[in-house]
């Protein structure tokens, strides 16, 4: 691990590989596990104000599942998160017609509807970031839904933070990210 600014961050980041495989995993991290996708306090704002323009672009069972439980809940642990179809798959899942899971979120961002993509942590992924009170931590989170990504990252040698670039600048911002690449080069020499 190593410090860059106020974030403590894994190594793994850099030494692990990875690029995401709908192809092979059909976008399983958005329906697997048991809970939605964490969101931040501001994010919930965000939700609840796009929601208007992000419906047509959700399955009827995702608006059934916002309708009676809201854009957002709060997990039994106290932490915010996007809801669930039925403990199923996110409220904002959208299939394609392949069967690929796509976020009716990001589908409106993508069709000039909104300017928000999607949740940060949504973005992130496989990075997860733990808020402390004078850090947050940066870590690599290795999920088996997800060997088919680490493969298919190892094949085009991509690590982990070049693959999340868009959502690390967004997150940390530029300097951040140029911090961090100048380490990935120090590691890799």
């Amino acid at each position: 691990m190593f410090q860059l600014g106020k974030t403590i961050v894994s190594e793994n980041i850099i030494e692990k590989e990875f690029v995401c495989n709908l192809g092979a995993c059909k976008g399983e991290c958005c329906i697997a596990g048991e809970a939605g996708a964490p969101v931040t306090a501001e994010e919930v704002e965000i939700l609840k104000e796009i929601y208007p323009k992000v419906k047509p672009f959700l399955r009827p069972e995702g608006i059934a599942g916002i309708e009676a439980q809201g854009t957002h809940v709060v997990s039994d642990l106290d932490e915010l998160e996007t809801p669930l179809v039925n403990g199923a798959e996110c409220v904002y899942v959208t299939f394609t017609d392949q069967g690929i899971a796509s976020c009716g979120i990001e589908d409106a961002y993508n069709a000039g509807e909104i300017s928000w993509k999607k949740p940060i942590s949504c973005h992130l992924y496989p990075v997860r970031v733990q808020d402390y009170a004078e850090f947050a931590a940066v870590n690599y989170h290795k999920w088996p839904i997800c060997d088919d990504a680490c493969t298919l990252g190892q094949e085009l040698k991509v690590p982990v933070y070049k693959f999340v670039k868009e959502a690390l600048i967004r997150k940390f911002g530029e300097h951040w990210y140029a911090e961090l690449e100048k380490v990935a080069e120090n590691l890799n020499k």
